[in-house]
């Protein structure tokens, strides 16, 4: 399999994800002991994925999967 074959099966993969989930979110976690006191700060955050990006993926990974297609097959005519 070719590197840009791969590329489109990653990018459509990705823009399928996109389109199903959102987003996706982090956590962290920073803990601090001194002496008996122990702090703990938990933080979240969210990072949306747009719709136009996962639809461009897909887009853009169909495009990777036929325009070699289409070349190699006008070469051989």
């Amino acid at each position: 399999m070719s590197a840009i074959r791969i590329a489109a099966i990653v990018l459509i993969a990705a823009g399928i994800l996109g389109l199903v989930f959102d987003g996706f979110r982090s956590k962290n976690t920073h803990e601090a002991k001194i002496g008996p006191l122990e702090l703990s700060v938990r933080e979240k955050e969210t990072v949306s994925v747009p719709m136009r990006a996962g639809v461009g993926a897909i887009v853009i990974g169909g495009i990777l999967l036929i325009v070699p297609r289409i070349v190699a097959s006008r070469r051989v005519s």
